[in-house]
């Protein structure tokens, strides 16, 4: 297996755009002479359970719960003023949508940034609202997983950073409508 990275029974890992699951298996499938290994991995939100051969681990982007020095620059990030946004909007959901994707956290937190700057300028589109909604929610959960806080713990610090750059969190109402 290349070198990359092995997951364990029990691990906390990130599935690109579901957010944080908990390995609950490792299964291996026969065909021929071919022997395929398999997590099974719960989606911890929705109780989604997705299977994801090892060989394609590493290709969607499948890897270990952000650690504390990750979850520091993402909030210093937050936390200051620079942010870039194209102006035309299909360039930028094409390229969010790419980042969210890629399963990195700093890229999370980059949409999520550029859609609240955004949103000062003019109100966002339903389908930017939507991935507003889901940056934040990966960005909460998987630091609160982490870290070993509440939710709301954490929703409280990173406001408090988004507000260091005259940012906040829209309400959750605010984005229904």
């Amino acid at each position: 297996m290349n070198g990359s990275q092995v997951f364990h029974i029990g691990d906390k890992v990130v599935y690109p755009n579901h957010g944080v699951g908990i390995i609950e298996q490792i299964s291996s499938r026969t065909t021929g002479t071919t022997v395929e290994r398999f997590y099974l991995l719960k989606i911890a939100a929705s109780s989604l359970k997705v299977m994801i051969p090892f060989a394609n681990a590493e290709n969607v982007g499948m890897r270990p719960v952000v650690r504390n020095g990750e979850i520091q620059k993402i909030v210093e990030y937050l936390s200051s003023g620079e942010c870039i946004n194209s102006a035309d909007w299909k360039d930028r959901f094409k390229e969010n949508s790419d980042r969210m994707r890629s399963g990195s956290l700093s890229d999370v937190a980059a949409v999520l940034k550029g859609l609240l700057v955004l949103a000062q300028e003019k109100s966002l589109s339903f389908r930017e609202k939507k991935m507003l909604e889901r940056a934040r929610y990966l960005l909460v959960s998987e630091i609160a997983i982490s870290r070993n806080s509440p939710e709301s713990e954490i929703e409280e610090s990173l406001d408090k950073a988004l507000i260091k750059a005259n940012l906040r969190f829209p309400e959750l109402t605010e984005l229904a409508s």
